[in-house]
């Protein structure tokens, strides 16, 4: 697979000197007296893989809704492609690529009557349509497809039709929401190098997914919860700069009965079940470890290998939530 550092060395990438290619400030969204998307401001540049992260609810979709000129915002300010959300709506909408989970894919049309399909909803210019097409399926790797009705294809040679029609039309950004959900782990892998392909050619992704893996393979992510981007950064940055607590990693047998008895020592925020062992955090690693050994040890456990470890961006994540959780809490108990 195609790496970020690979990507970075590429002549058609650089960290310095980009234009942005979506700008927000203060971006606010109501329904009536909920508000979905609360101020929120950021910067993604041009080339740049900008993952979006949140669980269900957390204002993922209208934001993006209004970054493609679909809604409109109730307060802020932001450009997409140089064109205002605001009053600019129509031209966001010819300067963007978009492509959901479901692939948007007509499934009694071949590969090739698909991408004619695209090229006029996109008015791509005659002389245009063929390279435009040929262009697409070697991207996409589709030659022993292209005669194929869409409905045979498998879930990963869908996702890379899909991908190629939302980019006929040469946007230089392109939304991909939950792009690989339904797919198996090779064909997410290989659309994964797609989409560093693009980006190495100056293409701006803005990608949500529910993978924390994938997440990794972003250039920057941004956390959403309850509206509010509560953090921003690089995926090293946030593992090493965004986490109050420490993350103490136990290998041990019975990991769920050692999760409850650990979860009762002072200084133990909370413990999850992670691979064969526990991940747990802790305010102070140096005072969490002999705890947790000498505990378990009590309880009967042998040899538990406590240890500090760099956090993963799930617990990164669970910890922001929870943080902001605490922090609402005392302000929704005055509420009632």
């Amino acid at each position: 697979m195609c790496s970020q550092k690979n990507r970075e060395h590429s002549p058609y990438f650089s960290h310095g000197d980009l234009d942005n290619t979506v700008t927000l400030k203060e971006l606010v969204k109501r329904f009536g007296d909920f508000t979905a998307v609360n101020r929120i401001s950021l910067d993604v540049k041009k080339g740049e893989i900008f993952g979006f992260l949140g669980p269900n609810g957390a204002g993922k979709s209208t934001t993006i809704r209004m970054l493609c000129g679909i809604l409109r915002p109730s307060g802020g300010s932001g450009t997409v492609a140089g064109f205002d959300i605001v009053t600019d709506a129509e031209q966001i909408k010819e300067h963007i690529g978009y492509m959901s989970q479901k692939f948007s894919l007509y499934e009694d049309l071949t590969v090739e009557e698909n991408i004619d399909f695209y090229s006029g909803i996109y008015k791509i210019p005659a002389e245009k349509k063929q390279p435009r097409k040929e262009w697409v399926i070697a991207m996409a790797g589709l030659a022993e497809h292209r005669a194929s009705l869409t409905a045979t294809l498998s879930g990963g040679w869908k996702q890379r039709l899909a991908l190629g029609c939302a980019i006929l039309h040469e946007p230089p950004i392109i939304f991909l929401d939950e792009p690989t959900s339904g797919v198996d782990p090779i064909s997410r892998r290989n659309f994964w190098d797609l989409i560093y392909r693009l980006a190495a050619d100056g293409i701006t992704v803005f990608v949500t997914t529910h993978y924390m893996d994938e997440a990794e393979y972003c250039d920057r992510l941004g956390f959403i919860y309850r509206g509010e981007l509560i953090a921003l950064g690089t995926p090293e940055e946030l593992k090493t700069r965004h986490m109050a607590e420490e993350i103490v990693e136990v290998l041990c047998e019975r990991p769920q009965d050692a999760m409850e008895i650990i979860e009762e020592l002072p200084g133990i925020r909370h413990a999850a079940l992670f691979g064969r062992g526990l991940h747990v955090v802790a305010e102070r690693a140096v005072e969490a470890i002999p705890a947790i050994t000498a505990r378990l040890a009590t309880a009967g456990f042998q040899a538990p290998q406590p240890e500090r470890i760099v956090p993963s961006l799930e617990d990164v994540f669970v910890s922001l939530i929870e943080t902001k959780d605490r922090e609402a809490a005392p302000q929704q108990e005055f509420e009632r």
